[in-house]
């Protein structure tokens, strides 16, 4: 069974950046599709970044799109997001998900159900 756990969380001023990474383990390579998710207190979990195993596809949430970039290093078995131009509307946990049931897949979903591991999160504070 894959595990994933974030790390890279923290605060940061407004317009400042941050990079979140999710490891993940059990298998010596990890060929399914990987995502971010985040949820701030009182609101539903929302999507953020996806990236399949190949081809080169990566999906964004609207609010996020042009200021973060998701992308993997298939060798160490690793996902960053890169996150730019922070805005105190991006503080949420932000929690790593991975969908064990599509190998080697070359697409990948935008729905928290379409993932079934997830990590335990990272906090992402954005200060005004």
């Amino acid at each position: 069974q894959v595990q994933l756990q974030e790390s890279g969380g923290g605060l940061v001023q407004v317009g400042g950046s941050l990079r979140l990474s999710c490891a993940a383990s059990g298998r010596s390579r990890v060929t399914i599709p990987m995502a971010w998710f985040r949820q701030a207190p009182g609101k539903d979990r929302e999507f953020v970044a996806a990236i399949p195993f190949r081809g080169g596809n990566t999906y964004y949430g609207d609010s996020v799109k042009g200021r973060f970039t998701i992308s993997r290093d298939n060798a160490k078995n690793t996902v960053t997001l890169q996150m730019n131009s922070l805005r105190p509307e991006d503080t949420a946990v932000y929690k790593c998900a991975a969908d064990s049931l599509s190998e080697g897949a070359a697409v990948t979903g935008m729905r928290p159900l379409d993932y079934d591991l997830w990590g335990q999160g990272t906090q992402v504070t954005v200060s005004s």
